[in-house]
């Protein structure tokens, strides 16, 4: 094929590192507006555990970790016990790096759109915008189980209210990449839902009842509603 998807399906995922232990990452905190429902692991550093709120936190006896009644798995902060600090900075630094892997990938397709991709259906790729997206409207990513997407937003991404991100064909949400640079970060509306791996260079806020299948990786705050 010699269209613009002639590439599609052959690119590899981005190497998340040791950011792929964590469901939430944040540099500057992680703030929840009770009760929310997290499935693994989060982590803040630099910031420390005062900096993650609405969790209940409950200090594990090791002081290498916390608990929370919303967190199946465990909850670090750069000021617990070592190897806790170290292992963070770590997988900032790897989160880090991966944003800027998935910002450098050559783009099959440019400004689709015009940024608004509701409604489409998204094969494998690379795709680039220099705006804001926008999912006014369903979308739908559709592929097998190994294929890769990689969304390389310079602006925001929006996700309006109730709607969703959906995937077909098999499609894997650890295949799938948002990598957004906006100031204003991304914002999924009430009850919207998202597949994927994000890398915000900003913030990530979640609407109330907003979900997410992937991880939330960000170089400023995670805010769930």
């Amino acid at each position: 094929s010699n269209d613009t998807f002639s590439i599609a399906g052959v690119h590899a995922p981005v190497d998340l590192g040791s950011a792929g232990n964590y469901v939430i990452l944040a540099k500057s905190g992680i703030d929840t507006v009770p009760t929310s429902a997290v499935s693994g692991d989060l982590g803040v550093s630099p910031i420390d555990s005062t900096a993650i709120t609405g969790f209940s936190l409950s200090l594990d006896g090791s002081e290498r970790f916390s608990r929370s009644s919303q967190v199946t798995g465990k909850v670090f902060a750069a000021d617990y016990a070592s190897p806790t600090p170290s292992k963070l900075t770590t997988a900032i630094g790897d989160m880090e790096t991966a944003y800027t892997d998935a910002a450098g990938r050559a783009p099959d397709v440019t400004e689709l759109g015009a940024g608004s991709i509701g409604g489409l259906t998204l094969i494998p790729g690379v795709y680039k915008w220099g705006t804001n997206v926008n999912i006014p409207t369903d979308v739908t990513l559709s592929g097998a189980a190994n294929d890769v997407w990689i969304f390389q937003i310079a602006g925001n991404l929006t996700v309006a209210g109730a709607k969703a991100v959906i995937l077909s064909g098999g499609a894997q949400p650890k295949n799938i990449f948002w990598q957004v640079g906006g100031g204003a970060g991304v914002t999924l509306g009430t009850a919207a839902h998202l597949e994927g791996v994000v890398l915000a260079q900003t913030a990530i806020n979640l609407g109330s009842t907003a979900s997410v299948n992937g991880r939330l990786l960000a170089q400023t705050a995670v805010n769930i509603i």
